[in-house]
C-alpha cells in the first residue's frame, strides 16, 4: 500500500472533478494544478497550489511550458526506497508526488472537426503524456489516472485502503496509461503521415478502440473481439441478439457494396461475405424482390442491406424470410414494430455510417498486407467497346452494374445481370469457367426470363471457353478486363456470335 499525500491534476476534460476532489480532501491530499484545471478546482471551492507557485517558475510560451520542471518530474519519478533518490530530493527540496491525474488535449476530436493545421498542432499535448509516462514507469510508488471514467475506482481504493492505493491497482493503471500514450502518439504520427501523403512509412502504427468481445470467432472454438480504428462504428443496433464475428464480416461486405451504389438506391443480400443478390431498381419493394430472386436459397439466413429507409410495405416482405441481419438507413416506426416481432433478427441503422478508412488490412503470422480499397468510380473512358456489335444504352448500364458488383465477389467472379439486378453469381472458384457454370446454374434455377443478359468477369478470360460458355447460356453482352494473350481470339468469338464485348482497363480481384 502507498499513501497518497500529494496529487497533481491537469485535465483537459474537467467533468466529474467534484467527487474526486471530495475524496482527496477527505484524506488530506495536497493538490497541485495548472491553467484551466487550477481555475476549475478553485471555482469548485477546493484548496489547490498552482504549478508555477509550486515550482517557483512561471508558465511560459503561452502555456506551452507548465509542468516540464525537475520539481514535478523528480517528485513523480523517484523510487521511494532508493537512498540516492531520497538524497537527491532532499538536496533539491523536492517533494514526492504520489498521484498523477491527467487527460490529454483532445487531439482526436480536433482533427475530426477542423483542417486548421495551426490549431491541430496546438492540440498536441506535451506535458500531459510526459507526466503520465513518468508516473506509469514508477507505478511501484505512484498511481496515474488518464480518464474521468477511472475516478470511481480510485475513490473505492482510497475509501477501502484509508487513503492508500494497492500495488495491483497502480500496476493496472500503469498498463492503461501506457496504452493511452501509445494511442495518442499513434494519432499524431498518422496525422502527419496523412498530410504528407506518406501511405507506406518506414514504421506503420495502428490505433483502435475496443468495442466489445464477441461470443466467438468464425467458429465456436475461436476467440474474437471487435475494435474500431475511428471513434466508433457509427452503426446503431436497434434490436436482436449480439452481433457475431460472421455478422460483422457480412455487414462489412454489404456496406462496402452499398457505398458503390447510387445514393438511397439499391438492395444487397450477403451470405458468407459474398453477394448472393444485388439490385438497384428504384422501386424499393421491387429492388428487394429482384435481389432476392437471384438466389433465394442462399439468401436464407443471410444479411440484407437496404440503401434507404425501410417502410412498412417492405418490412412485411422482409418478415417472410429468415434473416440474420437487416441493415437500413433508418426504419419507419411501423416497419420497426413489424420487424421486432422476430426476437433474434438484428436490426442495424446505418444512417450515420460513412467510410473513413482509405486502406484495408489483411494479416498473417505477424505480417500485414496493406492496400487501398478498390473504390474506383467507373467512367465511360474506363471502358472500350471492342466488338462490332455495339451495346445500346440499357445494355451498357447493365454491363457496368454487373462489373461493379463483380469486384465485390470473391475471385474468380462472374456476375450475370438483367434490368440492373443480378440473376446469377459465381464466386470463389480456382477456375474461371467453374464460376461461369455456377452463375449460369443459378440463373437457370431461379430466373425464367433469359432475354438480354449481361455478364461481367472480374479479370480477363484466359481462353475462349469461358465467354463461349456464357454465350451458349444466352448471354448477349460481356464486360471483362483486357490483358489476355488470347484477347484477339475472344474478340473474334464475340464478333462471330454477334455478342457485345466491352473491355475494361482495370482488373478487380477480391480474395
Amino acid at each position: 500500500m502507498k499513501k497518497i499525500k500529494r496529487a497533481l491534476i491537469s485535465v483537459s476534460n474537467k467533468k466529474n472533478l467534484r467527487n474526486l476532489l471530495k475524496i482527496l480532501k477527505k484524506f488530506n491530499v495536497e493538490i497541485i494544478s495548472s491553467g484551466g484545471t487550477f481555475k476549475e478546482i478553485k471555482r469548485l471551492k477546493f484548496r489547490c497550489i498552482e504549478v508555477s507557485d509550486y515550482t517557483n517558475f512561471p508558465e511560459i510560451l503561452g502555456g506551452r511550458l507548465k509542468t516540464l520542471h525537475p520539481k514535478i518530474h523528480g517528485g513523480i519519478l523517484n523510487i521511494r526506497n532508493n537512498k540516492r533518490h531520497s538524497k537527491d530530493l532532499k538536496k533539491n527540496n523536492f517533494k514526492n508526488i504520489d498521484l498523477v491525474i491527467v487527460n490529454f488535449y483532445p487531439f482526436e476530436e480536433i482533427i475530426q472537426k477542423t483542417k486548421n493545421h495551426k490549431k491541430i498542432i496546438e492540440n498536441i499535448d506535451i506535458g500531459g503524456p510526459t507526466m503520465v509516462r513518468a508516473a506509469a514507469k514508477n507505478y511501484n510508488d505512484v498511481a496515474t489516472l488518464t480518464s474521468s471514467d477511472q475516478y470511481p475506482n480510485l475513490i473505492n481504493q482510497l475509501n477501502k485502503n484509508n487513503g492508500s492505493t494497492s500495488l495491483e491497482f497502480r500496476k493496472k493503471m500503469s498498463q492503461i496509461a501506457f496504452t493511452e500514450t501509445a494511442y495518442y502518439d499513434s494519432l499524431i504520427a498518422n496525422y502527419f503521415n496523412k498530410i504528407s501523403n506518406n501511405n507506406f512509412p518506414e514504421k506503420k502504427i495502428f490505433h483502435s478502440k475496443f468495442i466489445e468481445k464477441l461470443r466467438y470467432g468464425e467458429n465456436p472454438h475461436q476467440q474474437s473481439a471487435i475494435y474500431s480504428l475511428g471513434s466508433s462504428l457509427n452503426l446503431s443496433q436497434l434490436h436482436g441478439k449480439q452481433l457475431s464475428y460472421n455478422n460483422y464480416n457480412d455487414i462489412n461486405a454489404a456496406l462496402t457494396i452499398s457505398d458503390s451504389l447510387p445514393n438511397n438506391t439499391g438492395v444487397v443480400i450477403i451470405k458468407h461475405a459474398n453477394p448472393c443478390g444485388v439490385s438497384i431498381i428504384k422501386d424499393k419493394l421491387k429492388s428487394y424482390k429482384s435481389a432476392l430472386a437471384c438466389d433465394p436459397v442462399s439468401a436464407f439466413g443471410g444479411v440484407v442491406l437496404c440503401n434507404f429507409k425501410i417502410d412498412l410495405k417492405l418490412a412485411l416482405e422482409l418478415n417472410k424470410m429468415f434473416l440474420e441481419v437487416i441493415i437500413a438507413k433508418k426504419f419507419d416506426k411501423n416497419a420497426l414494430k413489424i420487424l421486432k416481432k422476430k426476437k433474434n433478427v438484428r436490426l442495424i441503422d446505418s444512417s450515420n455510417f460513412k467510410f473513413n478508412q482509405e486502406f484495408k488490412i489483411n494479416s498473417f503470422n505477424e505480417t500485414l498486407l496493406f492496400q487501398n480499397e478498390d473504390k474506383i468510380k467507373f467512367k465511360s473512358k474506363d471502358f472500350k467497346v471492342v466488338s462490332k456489335n455495339k451495346p445500346n444504352y440499357q445494355q451498357m448500364k447493365n454491363l457496368i452494374f454487373a462489373f461493379n458488383v463483380c469486384r465485390y465477389v470473391k475471385s474468380n467472379a462472374i456476375v450475370l445481370a438483367q434490368n440492373e439486378s443480378t440473376i446469377g453469381i459465381g464466386s470463389g472458384q480456382p477456375s474461371r469457367i467453374d464460376s461461369c457454370k455456377i452463375a449460369i446454374d443459378k440463373m437457370k434455377k431461379f430466373s425464367k426470363n433469359h432475354d438480354d443478359i449481361s455478364a461481367a468477369s472480374d479479370a480477363f478470360f484466359p481462353f475462349v471457353d469461358g465467354i463461349e460458355k456464357l454465350v451458349q447460356s444466352g448471354v448477349s453482352a460481356v464486360i471483362q478486363p483486357s490483358g489476355s494473350i488470347n484477347d484477339k481470339d475472344i474478340i473474334k468469338f464475340a464478333n462471330d456470335t454477334n455478342t457485345v464485348l466491352v473491355f475494361s482497363k482495370t482488373r478487380h480481384f477480391r480474395h
